[in-house]
């Protein structure tokens, strides 16, 4: 996976809660389009519904949103190639609904790889988006922990292939690749 598609591009956006990184992944991708917009949060309760709502409001209507909490690699391989431009909001999410799906632990990374995979055959920019939830506490159980430890690691591990890496503080981009 070192070598790149000389057509695709990979920009990832990390970040904390309401740091503003879907709104700069949106800036960074870009005006070509087609333009997809791939979701993978599930509105489970009425407060994510409303995230999800501000979130449709904010995006531009030439972005088509794709909503896809689990097999995003699947669909980047059948479907993704018709577009530009994706933005995949957000990575965190997707790893939740694995491990809420029965993925283990051990098998995250490959699923990861796979996703990498997909998105070099995009003939443009993908930007991915993905919570930072390593640089607070120690969190107080097993299972936290793990998450923690999982997302950590999918995160070195989309941060290592792509072009480009920017974490957003407080609405503002920081380029740390």
């Amino acid at each position: 996976m070192n070598a790149r598609e000389a057509s695709s591009y990979l920009c990832v956006v990390l970040g904390g809660a309401r740091s503003g990184k879907s709104r700069l992944a949106l800036k960074l991708a870009g005006q070509a389009c087609p333009r997809a917009f791939v979701a993978t949060a599930e509105a489970g309760d009425e407060e994510m519904a409303a995230r999800i709502r501000r979130h449709q409001r904010e995006r531009d209507p030439s972005w088509e949103t794709q909503e896809i909490p689990i097999d995003v690699s699947g669909w980047l391989a059948t479907r993704g190639t018709a577009y530009k431009t994706v933005v995949i909001d957000c990575l965190t999410l997707w790893l939740a609904n694995l491990l809420g799906g029965g993925i283990q632990d051990s098998r995250v990374l490959s699923h990861v790889d796979d996703l990498m995979k997909s998105v070099r055959m995009i003939p443009g920019t993908v930007v991915l988006v993905s919570n930072e939830v390593g640089m607070g506490i120690v969190p107080g159980d097993a299972a936290t922990r793990q998450f923690r430890d999982c997302a950590g690691a999918m995160n070195q591990r989309v941060a290592e292939v792509a072009d480009a890496v920017y974490l957003a503080v407080s609405g503002l981009p920081v380029k740390l690749k």
